[in-house]
């Protein structure tokens, strides 16, 4: 596929060139780990069925004013559909006038001719975070689908859609994307020189959205490595202090996700050619509030940070997602992995460190990462959920304050002393 825009996907976007050239699927699912480049994809193949350039094998030809449309976000025959409001769910919306932002409304839009007489694509974003209800009004359009129509879910866990759903789009795969590829693209970009873009390749773990992210906000790294240090430090506190711990880690958590989710708020309204203006909708109070509630102490020391539930849900997830990059990272010292550690500001503390601990706990400990996780994303509380992981994190002795793992004493979870 020429001039597409995602990056280390190459069997997928040769997947989508088929399309663009042949008869595209009425819908499409993509399937693949967060920040990873679905929703790159999906609007790389929404560009090449709407662009105009009389030769197929050329498009998208990113010069046409199909194709500047998709690019400014504001093609009449391409819509898009993503979670919001509490909850982070695409709602199924109004029986009768549905409101905008809700399957309901994007099926009512299918349903009208194209405007400019070719091809209409509708992109559900993090399709997974459909609902039952609205999964089963969108199949009713999958069913029958009107003429022209091609209809892309972007998924990162597709057993979270009804079989019913699955069965009748085509899958493409994305999966991680390289390292090395992470590292040339934000060289290419100008945002990072050789060794930051090499550090932010390791920490994005394959997803370039979430590199692209961090290179592009002024904090974001800054407070990662602050959740890093006090997750690393935690090995050799008591339970008291990781419960007191964890409220303040999330609140960092929260600030990092506004940062980011700022980041890309501003990328999205910079590539459309919005002129700037104060941040407006549920993500942009988010940023403002996170960072508020990271900036200001609490005065009840183990209050939660104010923020909605799905945002403390949202930080949570965050919070379990680096907790899980540094107990991987101790796993990897411990088999002499060292050039894979991705916390690279921590590299020397793990490698004094990974020694003491047990292997069978790190394992044990990572799996009960990975559920938690799925439960946060099933509503449990956060603040319960991230109790059980501080206390659940091994813990070892030090000789001395922020000296763990100088003694011989071996790890146990937290909780067993």
């Amino acid at each position: 596929m020429k001039n597409a825009a995602t990056r280390g996907q190459p069997r997928a976007t040769a997947e989508i060139g088929s399309m663009i050239l042949g008869r595209a699927p009425h819908a499409v699912i993509f399937v693949g780990p967060g920040s990873v480049g679905k929703t790159t994809l999906a609007l790389d193949l929404a560009a090449g069925l709407l662009c105009q350039d009389p030769d197929p094998g050329s498009r998208p030809c990113r010069v046409c004013r199909g194709c500047r449309q998709v690019a400014s976000g504001n093609h009449p025959d391409l819509h898009r559909l993503a979670p919001e409001g509490p909850g982070g769910q695409v709602r199924i919306g109004k029986a009768t006038d549905p409101e905008p932002g809700t399957v309901r409304h994007l099926i009512g839009e299918l349903a009208l001719l194209a405007m400019e007489g070719g091809a209409r694509v509708a992109i559900v974003e993090q399709a997974h975070r459909l609902n039952d209800d609205a999964q089963n009004a969108l199949l009713k359009m999958l069913e029958e689908p009107p003429a022209g129509v091609t209809i892309v879910l972007c998924s990162d866990d597709e057993e979270r859609l009804l079989p019913t759903v699955r069965s009748r789009c085509v899958r493409v795969r994305l999966g991680a994307v390289g390292g090395r590829e992470i590292e040339r693209w934000l060289g290419e970009l100008g945002l990072a020189d050789a060794p930051r873009a090499a550090r932010l390749a390791r920490l994005a773990d394959g997803r370039p959205g979430l590199a692209l992210a961090y290179a592009r906000s002024a904090d974001a790294e800054r407070l990662r490595g602050e959740i890093a240090r006090g997750i690393f430090d935690l090995l050799a506190a008591g339970r008291q202090v990781r419960l007191t711990t964890v409220r303040e880690l999330l609140k960092t958590a929260a600030a990092l996700d506004g940062a980011l989710n700022e980041t890309r708020r501003v990328a999205a309204r910079d590539e459309a050619g919005v002129v700037p203006g104060p941040a407006r909708g549920r993500k942009g109070r988010a940023a403002k509030n996170a960072v508020a509630a990271a900036d200001e102490p609490a005065a009840d020391e183990t209050a939660a940070p104010k923020l909605a539930a799905a945002d403390r849900r949202a930080a949570a997830a965050t919070l379990v997602a680096i907790w899980a990059s540094v107990a991987r990272d101790l796993a990897v010292a411990q088999v002499g992995g060292a050039r894979r550690i991705r916390e690279l500001e921590l590299i020397d503390d793990i490698r004094g460190v990974a020694p003491r601990l047990s292997a069978a706990t790190l394992s044990a400990f990572l799996a009960q990462l990975a559920a938690i996780a799925i439960q946060l994303d099933e509503n449990v509380s956060p603040e319960l959920a991230l109790d059980v992981v501080a206390l659940s994190w091994p813990r070892i002795e030090a000789t001395a304050p922020g000296a763990p793992g100088a003694s011989s004493v071996n790890a146990a979870p937290a909780g067993s002393r």
